[in-house]
């Protein structure tokens, strides 16, 4: 299958590429992640996907516009629920790149965090790609978490210490109430 995989982060890109190229798929990757903040962070995570793509020989496409107000404005009202919207939005930007593009199908290196919610990104993933007719290619790529730790390591990729989003930044450095 030709598939456009949807990458957050070129750490998480890693075992999900692998495992695609031994399944023959033809891979190309897409950023679009307009949940990053600050600036400096989403100008960091997009130079090291250009660096992993360069070092993986892996096409890859952008939609490289920092559209932080778009997110801010769709999750500010209720912070607690923004993982939906982040995950949706880039999922669908995703799905409708693919279906455009002849893709037979799209997925996500979102598959491959342990910190993500999996099963909500599946969930999204199958729904966006009924709408788009095109198919969502889902795997658990959690299995290859050190092996994908290892070879970014490897890289010398830069490996970010949040999600990305100025609410999981804050989650970082503020210390959890105990109940």
């Amino acid at each position: 299958m030709n598939i456009l995989i949807h990458i957050c982060c070129g750490n998480c890109a890693l075992f999900p590429l692998e495992r695609l190229r031994a399944e023959n798929h033809r891979v190309q990757g897409y950023f679009f992640n307009h949940n990053i903040h600050p600036y400096q962070e989403y100008c960091r995570r997009r130079e090291a996907v250009e660096q992993f793509a360069a070092a993986a020989a892996l096409p890859l496409t952008w939609r490289d516009d920092y559209a932080l107000e778009e997110f801010l404005a769709q999750v500010a009202a209720a912070p607690d629920r923004r993982c939906d919207y982040c995950y949706r939005s880039r999922l669908e930007k995703s799905a409708r790149v693919a279906a455009e593009g002849g893709f037979d199908a799209f997925t996500t290196s979102l598959l491959y965090s342990r910190y993500q919610q999996h099963e909500r990104i599946r969930e999204l993933g199958e729904t966006l790609a009924e709408r788009y007719g095109i198919a969502f290619h889902y795997e658990d790529y959690r299995r290859g978490w050190q092996q994908g730790i290892a070879a970014s390591k490897a890289l010398g990729l830069y490996r970010q210490q949040y999600c990305g989003c100025i609410y999981s930044e804050k989650e970082r450095y503020q210390p959890r109430r105990k109940s």
